[in-house]
């Protein structure tokens, strides 16, 4: 097992595995709509994924343009009540195919925001491509589009997602499950 920062990450989906998926979905999307295809991709936890798509997508014939946003839930303590926009995308979306990035869709909350929003804006299409999907913790109706991987219930970090800012960098996505000093 990989020992990062004192921690035992066991990998859930190696960089292998992750890389043959993520040509594979840049097949499936390159056969929708793609008018003016606008990527738009949801940071942070995606950025990792979002590259590494974007390029398949590019090897799969694309040419899209690609933009970020910066969305946060808040609310009371662990109990999030909404999204808000941190950072806004600069692009106009109006008719134009939007493809959302995003590293994990849970609760479904930030993509319903984020898709809603597109389409007040004036998208023609909004479709969305997550790494993972955790519908054990689904609390509003969406589904992707795209799927990576079905995920298990686990607090995963790696290629992008986080904890406490640790991990991002990871080439693969695992579950953090000890610590090194104290499972030796």
């Amino acid at each position: 097992m990989p020992v990062v920062r004192g921690k035992i990450i066991e990998p859930l989906y190696t960089a292998a595995q992750i890389d043959v998926r993520n040509k594979e979905m840049a097949v499936e999307i390159a056969k929708g709509p793609a008018n003016d295809l606008l990527v738009i991709a949801i940071l942070k936890g995606s950025f990792i994924f979002a590259a590494d798509l974007i390029r398949a997508l590019h090897d799969s014939g694309l040419a899209p343009e690609v933009e970020f946003i910066t969305l946060s839930s808040y609310g009371t303590g662990t109990v999030s009540k909404g999204v808000r926009i941190v950072k806004d995308i600069d692009s106009d979306v109006h008719d134009r195919d939007v493809l959302l990035i995003d590293d994990i869709l849970e609760s479904g909350r930030t993509l319903r925001f984020a898709k809603e929003l597109l389409f007040e804006r004036g998208a023609r299409s909004v479709s969305i491509a997550v790494l993972l999907d955790k519908r054990v913790k689904r609390e509003e109706v969406l589904e992707a589009d795209f799927v990576g991987f079905e995920c298990p219930d686990y607090f995963v970090v790696g290629y992008g997602m986080d904890v406490a800012y640790a991990f991002r960098e990871l080439p693969f996505v695992g579950v953090v499950t000890g610590d090194a000093l104290n499972d030796a």
